[in-house]
């Protein structure tokens, strides 16, 4: 497979915007990637437009851009970060009239995206005998509940109401060290989901909801940039690489995250999802 190059800034700079996801490809477990500051410099000496598409749910765009900072990426902007938490906020605040929103997950993501007007309650303080005023259930985080017991009242939740069910964050699961990962929100929806038998709301990547609000986003002002001007970077085959050629976008693989180099083109041949470039990361 003739697909891997040498430097992601050779490559880049033949686009006129990077869509760039955030874990894995500019951070990782041990914080913000060592040179990456410099490859954000480059891009904007190129005139290069960014965008940051992260599904990280649990943090505002400001939050964000908050945590770059304190990681030493001093100048990423607030608008060029665009979050699968910002679309399912959207979703809530414009879907769910009346009634209380259920969610798993931590208070301070809960914070964030149940901004909508309604009440909202934990897992944990879910009466299963008491339902009727429950309107949504959402799929926030992976930590701020038991999963001892909590999961189990999701299920029996879900069983017993239907309701809109939205998946904030569609990552399946995250690198919590080199060779190791946790099981991520989209893990426990996709889960729940074959258990019973039932399709939830995904927001994030591979969806293409963030990648049209991106595109869109870039060409609010005026139509500059068409698809082909734009390439998709990212560390997970099964969301930032299907994502962006879902949506018609070139696509590159980076090796700094997820995606490990003894194992990428096992996984590329199993999955069939294919990226354009394969490059080790985006430092040179």
């Amino acid at each position: 497979m003739n697909i891997r190059v040498p430097s992601f800034r050779d490559i880049a700079k033949n686009f006129k915007v990077v869509f760039l996801d955030s874990y894995g490809v500019l951070k990782n477990h041990k914080g913000l990637i060592e040179g990456v500051p410099d490859t954000i410099k480059f891009l904007r000496d190129e005139g290069i437009e960014l965008r940051v598409l992260t599904n990280d749910a649990s943090r505002s765009q400001q939050q964000q851009a908050d945590v770059f900072d304190r990681l030493g990426l001093k100048d990423l902007k607030v608008d060029e970060i665009i979050t699968s938490g910002m679309l399912a906020k959207q979703f809530l605040t414009h879907k769910i009239r009346e009634g209380k929103i259920a969610y798993l997950g931590t208070d301070s993501s809960a914070e964030y995206i149940l901004q909508s007007g309604l009440d909202h309650i934990a897992v944990r303080d879910i009466d299963l005998d008491d339902l009727d005023d429950i309107s949504a259930f959402v799929f926030l985080d992976d930590e701020g509940f038991d999963w001892n017991t909590d999961i189990d009242t999701t299920v029996n939740f879900l069983r017993r109401k239907t309701v809109p069910v939205i998946v904030a964050n569609s990552d399946k699961y995250y690198p919590v060290n080199k060779n190791d990962v946790s099981v991520a929100t989209g893990g426990l929806a996709k889960l729940c989901e074959s258990m019973l038998n039932k399709k939830f709301i995904h927001f994030g990547k591979p969806d293409t909801q963030m990648f049209n609000y991106a595109f869109e986003h870039i060409n609010q002002e005026e139509f500059k940039y068409n698809k082909d001007d734009i390439l998709m970077v990212g560390d997970t085959l099964s969301t930032d690489i299907l994502g962006g050629n879902k949506f018609g976008l070139k696509t590159m693989l980076v090796l700094s995250g997820n995606t490990r180099s003894d194992n990428a083109e096992l996984w590329i041949n199993s999955t069939g999802i294919i990226p354009d470039f394969i490059c080790e990361s985006i430092l040179a």
